[in-house]
C-alpha cells in the first residue's frame, strides 16, 4: 500500500477515533464546547460513519479523489474553527455549536461525494491503476 493510501486510512481512522471521543464523553465536552451533549453525540455518529466509508473506499477510489476531497475538508475545518474562535474570542457562545456543527456536517458531505466518486481502474483486477 502506498504512503498515500495510509494517509487515506489513517485520514479515515482519526475521524472514527474522535468520533468515539465525542460519544464516550458528549456530556464533559459539550459543556466545554457550550453545546449540548445530543449534538456531540449527533457530530460523533458522523464522523464514525463517515470515517468508517472513508476506510472501506480507500482501495476503489483514486487517490487524486481522496486529496480534493482532504483538502476541502480540512480548509472548511481550519475556517470553522478560526470561526469558532472568533466568536468566543467575542464573548459569543455559538462559536462551540458552529464548530459541531461542521463536524457533523462534512464528514458525511465527505463521505456522500467519495461513494458518488467514480471507481479507480482495475489494471490487474487486484491492484488500482497506478494513473491514480
Amino acid at each position: 500500500m502506498s504512503r498515500q493510501r495510509v494517509g487515506a486510512v489513517a485520514d479515515g481512522a482519526f475521524k472514527v477515533l474522535l468520533a468515539a471521543v465525542y460519544i464516550a464523553d458528549a456530556a464533559s465536552l459539550g459543556r466545554l464546547l457550550g453545546t449540548p451533549a445530543w449534538l456531540m453525540v449527533v457530530s460523533g455518529v458522523a464522523l464514525l460513519i463517515g470515517g468508517g466509508i472513508e476506510i472501506r473506499y480507500t482501495r476503489s477510489r483514486s487517490l487524486r479523489t481522496y486529496t480534493r476531497l482532504m483538502i476541502a475538508y480540512d480548509s472548511g475545518w481550519v475556517l470553522t474553527a478560526l470561526t469558532g474562535l472568533l466568536m468566543a474570542r467575542q464573548s459569543s457562545t455559538a462559536g462551540g455549536e458552529v464548530w459541531m456543527g461542521y463536524q457533523t456536517a462534512a464528514p458525511i458531505a465527505f463521505a456522500t461525494l467519495l461513494i458518488a466518486a467514480a471507481p479507480t481502474q482495475m489494471t490487474s483486477g487486484t491492484q488500482p491503476d497506478a494513473s491514480d
